[in-house]
């Protein structure tokens, strides 16, 4: 294989396989894995996912439509590296996967949406096959300048940009920014995609170009700091631009938002609402961010923070990670990731679901319409609830 070359990744694949520890120590049945979830099958859990790949590494199977559809099932939420409890393992865990889909790209092999996603985003740029003209039009009436050297590059991303549920979050937050004084500025018709989910999908070349000509852009204009709406673009920004060459200091909005009330430059009226909140897995598990959040929510007066049985480490995925929000390998049955969440959401009894991240808006908020929960629950980005407070 071109990419798993690694004899100790070999290694670990057979003995992840034969352990099984993900799975605890949860009930088998309330396994933290929204492909196992959806299907049922241990095959699509970590472990069984790894038994495939050591048959296929070692010719016992060979690349099929079926091998590629359960590789892409991952979401990428990172919960079974979370679960691990082998510190040589744990942190590779991830990589495999990665490597794997990274060879069925390099084969050709892989299931029709995950093509057609790099396809729009090779032609059009983004993954809506929308013009470039219209990557900005989320931002008018926020007060948001063209990017010319202001302290902050605010960065909404393609779902921030083009999705109508990512805009309103994109729009709350931006109009909250310019409204408590901070510096920023957007690039417009200039952004691009950040590469997040291309790279998790194992387009190795199209990754390696967006994320050069971002850096190139982000550099030429004396960007130092970003500021993300998508925890995706956070994640991707932080942990793989550097490698090639891309240093900025990266925040979500949430860490800028918690800061801003801490200096009381946001202030609210009371808002009476039961909320509960949802960790996006690119914000928690992959970058250690679960304070923020909560602390705005907690600012709010008269509001009540109720936390989901699974919260923080432990969380449990909306379906939106691994590209799964443009591929939809895992589907909108009656367990995918989104509605089973919403469900827990549901046993909290707040009215709320808050949400830190544009792709887990748009599946949670189309999870509530499955579930027909549109007149007992709704989703709202964290700067939409703060808009709320403000009136």
């Amino acid at each position: 294989m071109a990419y798993i070359r690694n004899i100790e990744h070999a290694d670990i694949v057979h003995r992840c396989f034969r352990c099984g520890y993900c799975k605890f120590p949860e009930d088998y049945s309330d396994f933290n894995c929204p492909s196992y979830k959806a299907f049922g099958w241990d095959t699509y859990a970590p472990g069984g996912r790894m038994w495939l790949i050591r048959a296929w590494l070692s010719g016992e199977i060979e690349t099929s439509p079926r091998f590629a559809e359960i590789m892409y099932s991952c979401v990428a939420c990172d919960n079974c590296k979370n679960q691990c409890v082998f510190p040589k393992f744990k942190d590779v865990l991830p990589d495999i996967f990665q490597e794997t889909k990274a060879e069925l790209v390099s084969e050709g092999r892989i299931p029709p949406g995950v093509r057609d996603y790099f396809k729009a985003i090779a032609i059009s740029g983004n993954p809506y096959k929308l013009p470039q003209e219209e990557r900005s039009k989320w931002a008018a009436g926020t007060g948001l300048q063209k990017y010319s050297g202001q302290e902050y590059l605010f960065y909404a991303g393609c779902v921030g940009s083009y999705d109508e549920v990512g805009q309103k979050m994109a729009k709350s937050v931006g109009s909250l920014l310019v409204g408590a004084g901070v510096s920023l500025g957007i690039l417009g018709t200039e952004e691009t995609c950040d590469g997040n989910e291309v790279r998790i999908l194992g387009e190795m070349g199209l990754f390696t170009q967006l994320a050069q000509d971002n850096i190139e852009k982000f550099k030429a204009k004396g960007v130092k700091k970003i500021i993300t709406l998508d925890p995706h673009a956070l994640n991707v920004f932080k942990k793989d631009y550097p490698q090639l060459g891309g240093n900025f200091q990266v925040f979500h909005y949430t860490e800028i938002l918690a800061g801003l009330i801490k200096k009381k430059r946001i202030k609210f009226n009371k808002y009476p609402a039961k909320i509960t909140y949802h960790d996006p897995c690119y914000l928690g598990r992959h970058n250690q961010i679960y304070g923020p959040p909560r602390e705005i929510l907690k600012a709010i007066p008269g509001a009540e923070l109720i936390e989901m049985r699974r919260n923080s480490l432990n969380a449990f995925c909306c379906g939106g990670g691994g590209g799964n929000f443009f591929t939809d390998i895992l589907g909108t049955g009656e367990d995918s990731a989104g509605r089973v969440r919403v469900r827990e959401a549901m046993e909290t009894g707040a009215q709320i679901i808050a949400v830190a991240c544009p792709s887990c808006a748009k599946m949670l908020t189309d999870a509530v319409k499955m579930e027909n929960l549109e007149d007992k629950l709704e989703v709202l980005g964290i700067a939409e609830i703060l808009a709320k407070a403000r009136k």
